[in-house]
């Protein structure tokens, strides 16, 4: 197909990421002219585009179709993942408009980076070639950066995003140093042609040295660990709906890509790279658990959460085969919205203007404040994996992918980590009800209690009951683009 022709027919296909691009021209243009005075509607006009994104990927082919050469494709996964990722970017802008519009910290450039990330995001779950993985990547993280540091005047978002950068920038070398090492031993840069020699042999150990290094650089974005270093100090140090952002949509990206690599162009590398993810998981379960024990800060708390939230999706991943992948996928569904609902809480605790964001500010919520304590105790029993709540059906899915796959240790491994991680969950459930009341907390904004309401309803009873078809779209995408 001559490249005219194919454009035109790549072009319906990439209507998500047409109106996203849209959306950022059209935004700098008009952010250029009005300045902040159009932080307000562009952020509306953002929410709409980042949600209608998610709307317009829902109608994608769930068969794999190549476009732009080959540089994209559009499959199953590709569109389970950019729905998520629309809806929660969507949220996360709303979230954000709303605090900086209360704070007075009105820039026209947010909506414009949440897009720009949200469009990496798009990217990186559609690569197909490694020069498309990396622009994907890099994108995403470059908004992410410039977000970090959103409060310039304020040392510690300037100091989170200057982390975020140097860490991220040693990663993003790893990437491209994985991916030469992949190339070079491979001779090719797309993923169907670098299965071929895989599996006719090619390679040996420079090819898995290439593979564990891109699996490391991987593991930082998604902040697994022992990758997850910057983790605590850029989720304390942004702001809180930056932060809310952080932990919800590139998760998800993440995840979806690091099975598209494994499941496509290593497919027949699964015994070794097996280890590597196996061995994230563990990590990533163990210390996500036992790290969040010592901390006082909500946000830094979240973060190492975040962190062994995600070893539990790598341990699906790691079990291998469809049951695996879907187990994963469906799992980061799950654990979505019951996060954003957390961060929305986070947000909402405000005294006289500043944020309230320690454990001990939580105390005797209940009494001064029943509708938030009623939402904060859903959302944490969800994610402790307590039944009936959406999060216990997404743990018990990866653990059974890990134990059809042989995996029952690291089942074991799981099961102690989530144990640990209820502890101080309910920690929290206990400072929340049982605590003597600290001071009183302002009013939260209606956008807040909104998505809270929200998640809190999604985490149960929504999604425990679309659970099926939930699963049944998970492994329809699975086995079509796999």
């Amino acid at each position: 197909m001559n490249p005219m022709s194919d454009l035109s027919a790549s072009l319906p296909l990439a209507h998500p990421e047409l109106l996203l691009v849209g959306f950022a021209l059209g935004a700098a243009m008009i952010g250029a002219w009005f300045k902040d005075k159009a932080f307000h509607a562009l952020s509306i006009l953002g929410v709409t585009a980042i949600a209608g994104a998610g709307v317009l990927a829902m109608y994608g082919p769930f068969a794999p179709v190549e476009i732009f050469q080959g540089a994209l494709v559009v499959d199953g996964v590709a569109v389970f993942a950019k729905v998520l990722i629309g809806f929660a970017g969507a949220a996360t802008l709303a979230l954000g408009a709303d605090h900086f519009g209360r704070t007075g910290d009105k820039r026209f450039e947010y909506p414009v980076l949440v897009a720009l990330a949200v469009l990496g995001m798009f990217v990186m779950v559609s690569a197909q070639d490694l020069i498309s993985l990396y622009v994907g990547v890099e994108l995403q993280s470059l908004s992410a950066y410039v977000l970090a540091a959103w409060r310039r005047d304020d040392a510690h978002s300037s100091e989170a995003g200057l982390k975020y950068f140097v860490l991220s920038a040693i990663s993003s070398g790893l990437l491209l140093f994985g991916s030469s090492f992949v190339y070079g031993f491979t001779g090719s840069i797309r993923f169907d042609a670098i299965a071929a020699a895989v599996n006719e042999g090619a390679g040996g150990v420079g090819l898995l040295f290439g593979l564990v290094l891109m699996l490391c650089a991987l593991g930082f974005k998604m902040s697994a660990a022992p990758f997850h270093m910057w983790t605590p100090d850029v989720y304390e140090g942004a702001p809180t709906p930056v932060t809310a952002f952080f932990a919800a949509a590139p998760k998800v990206a993440a995840v979806a890509l690091m099975a598209r690599v494994l499941y496509e162009p290593f497919a027949g590398m699964e015994a070794q790279w097996q280890q590597v993810v196996m061995a994230l998981a563990a990590i990533s379960m163990v210390w996500g658990s036992i790290a969040a024990l010592q901390q006082t800060n909500l946000k830094r708390l979240m973060a190492y959460s975040s962190i062994g939230n995600i070893g539990f999706a790598l341990m699906g991943l790691a079990a291998g085969g469809e049951q695996g992948a879907s187990s994963a996928l469906i799992y980061m569904a799950l654990y979505l919205p019951t996060n954003i609902g957390i961060f929305a809480l986070i947000l909402a605790m405000r005294r006289e203007g500043e944020p309230a964001e320690t454990v001990a500010d939580l105390a005797g919520m209940a009494q001064k404040r029943p509708l938030m304590a009623a939402l904060f105790t859903m959302l944490l029993f969800s994610i402790a994996g307590i039944p009936p709540f959406a999060g216990f059906i997404g743990k018990l899915l990866v653990f059974s992918a890990a134990v059809e796959g042989g995996l029952v240790w690291l089942a074991v491994l799981g099961g102690v980590a989530a144990v640990v991680s209820a502890a101080y969950y309910l920690r929290l459930i206990a400072s929340i009800w049982f605590a003597p009341p600290a001071a009183q907390l302002q009013a939260p904004s209606g956008t807040i209690m909104v998505t809270a309401a929200a998640a809190a309803a999604l985490s149960f009873p929504i999604l425990v009951l679309m659970l099926g078809a939930v699963e049944r779209w998970v492994d329809a995408a699975v086995r079509m683009s796999f």
